[in-house]
């Protein structure tokens, strides 16, 4: 970098941290004994969140160091092809909103796989919880915390393993202390946070560029849009986009532990819905926070306005930091990063925690008091942080972190998604059907895993369309093992799965028209639409 940062930026950075750490520690045990036992309390927050709540902290749980880092890469280098990983989510979200909200709220499940074994059977929830805890501690915590490190070196050139050691420990420490309400209040915090740093940065940026006609005037015309045909530069053509994210989406936003436990711990049911709808109007942003700034990026190196000294397309973010911000700004920047970077790992911990206390400990030691599963929730939340650091270090391999995290996703979300899809949507999907896709989907995405991640026998398959394959073998098991072994569903599973999908609309709304979830995901799906008929 040109110079380093200044005392100014270095006290501002310093502050955000020591405040954060000290904000979880206190409002985690503060709200202990509120809202419930506990164990719901330090798992659930006590059943106490409220939909503006829920929404910040899905998109703060989200958007991780990855994003900031990744995307501005990606943007640099393929335009704003990769932001439709940002803007198809919010699709995935109001499908979490109509469809899948309601049956976690009504039956009060503290994890996904309880939500699982209510629905199908007790082996598919043990399965469901390994899957989830290594998802968590492996793609949530051990991507971000790599991402978080690549910024730090290129900022202060402190080595990647002492940057993730020295994160870890400061977000696992009031992870630890304070539980999901102390995650949820310092996400909703990080957030502010967050966005302030990208809109400060996107903002100068855009000045400096010429605005939408200088980047226009500099750039590749196709770089300015998000659909692509086949054989483009990005690797991610149009019908990738469609076929493959839905399969990854539906995981992520709508099964995945570490996502959904804020809704998990909705007051009720209107702000489980509500929730995921704001955080669909939220993740508008990123395209033009954390994609564009990147484009933008080349764009001024283009016109002589930044110096052509970026070696590594990995670094794109701090290197805007320190040639575009002022001193002051560029501490609240860095703030922003360690903000995303904490929040996510936050947590994801704290769901690997819950999975591992309420869905495996607990089944061993039915009669463990809320105590012991707190006790024992914190150990796993360490032992998880360790693991995570340990892993990290091998992400490297992959050409971007971005690409890394969503390969190694497409791999271990088609039975997943499957496997719920099909349990909400179809009465005829039963327990075998389902214990059957998760085994042989998780071993067919395994091995199609090592494939890629070694590149052995020539493999070159796109990670997006390997996903959309996987997902269609997985169906065709569920639907053939169910209609071969036909088992009829129990009185309380039948509550469980939709007579039809517009049964899901049928909901006598006491409020105005501006608080109904339908109106509402009305709306987001003809933004989202625009969107794509401006920039498709």
């Amino acid at each position: 970098m040109q110079e380093a940062l200044h005392g100014i930026d270095l006290a501002i950075i310093a502050f955000y941290l020591i405040g954060i750490v000290a904000l979880g520690c206190w409002w985690g045990l503060r709200s202990r004994g509120k809202g419930g036992s506990e164990g719901e309390g330090y798992f659930l927050a006590g059943h106490n969140l409220r939909w503006p709540m829920i929404g910040l902290a899905l998109f703060a749980t989200n958007i991780s160091t990855v994003h900031l880092v990744s995307l501005a890469q990606e943007g640099y280098t393929n335009g704003l092809a990769y932001g439709n990983f940002e803007w198809m989510a919010s699709l995935t979200l109001v499908i979490l909103a109509v469809f899948f909200a309601p049956f976690y709220v009504r039956s009060r499940v503290a994890t996904l796989p309880d939500f699982l074994e209510r629905r199908y059977n007790r082996a598919c929830r043990d399965w469901l919880s390994v899957l989830s805890m290594i998802s968590a501690i492996f793609i949530h915590i051990g991507f971000t915390i790599y991402a978080g490190a690549v910024v730090l070196e290129g900022l202060f050139g402190i080595p990647l393993m002492v940057s993730i050691v020295g994160v870890a420990a400061l977000t696992g420490l009031y992870t630890i202390a304070g539980g999901l309400m102390a995650v949820v209040i310092t996400e909703s915090v990080q957030t502010v946070v967050l966005l302030l740093g990208a809109f400060i940065l996107t903002g100068i940026s855009y000045y400096r560029v010429g605005g939408w006609e200088g980047i226009a005037a500099t750039v590749e015309p196709v770089q300015l849009t998000m659909l692509r045909p086949a054989g483009d530069a990005s690797g991610l053509p149009w019908y990738a986009v469609f076929l493959g994210y839905p399969v990854i989406g539906i995981w992520y936003w709508c099964t995945d532990q570490t996502i959904v436990q804020r809704v998990l711990g909705a007051k009720d049911e209107h702000h489980a819905r509500l929730g995921p709808l704001f955080a669909g109007f939220i993740k508008v942003l990123p395209v033009f926070i954390f994609v564009l700034p990147g484009l933008m990026c080349a764009a001024l190196i283009k016109q002589g306005k930044l110096p052509d000294t970026l070696d590594n397309s990995e670094h794109v973010y701090s290197f805007m930091i320190m040639n575009l911000l002022p001193v002051g700004l560029r501490g609240i920047v860095v703030a922003a990063l360690l903000a995303a970077l904490m929040s996510t790992v936050s947590g994801a911990l704290n769901s690997a925690a819950t999975l591992f206390a309420h869905d495996i400990y607990k089944r061993f030691r039915p009669r463990a008091t809320d105590h012991t599963l707190v006790r024992v929730g914190r150990i796993v939340t360490f032992v998880g942080m360790v693991l995570a650091v340990a892993w990290s270090p091998f992400l490297g391999r992959f050409p971007t972190v971005f690409q890394g995290i969503n390969a190694a996703i497409c791999y271990i979300a088609p039975p997943i998604t499957v496997v719920f899809v099909f349990g909400v949507f179809w009465k005829r999907a039963n327990a075998r059907a389902a214990l059957a896709t998760l085994l042989c989907g998780s071993s067919l995405g395994l091995i199609v895993f090592i494939l890629d991640f070694f590149k052995l026998f020539g493999w070159n398959v796109p990670f997006m369309m390997a996903g959309f394959y996987l997902a269609l073998i997985c169906s065709v098991i569920m639907v053939g093992v169910s209609l071969a072994i036909p088992t009829p569903l129990t009185a309380e599973q039948q509550k469980l799965v939709w007579d039809s999908p517009m049964a899901a609309f049928k909901d006598d709304h006491e409020g105005s028209i501006f608080s109904d979830y339908r109106a509402i995901a009305l709306v987001l799906l003809l933004i989202m639409a625009g969107l794509y008929v401006i920039f498709g």
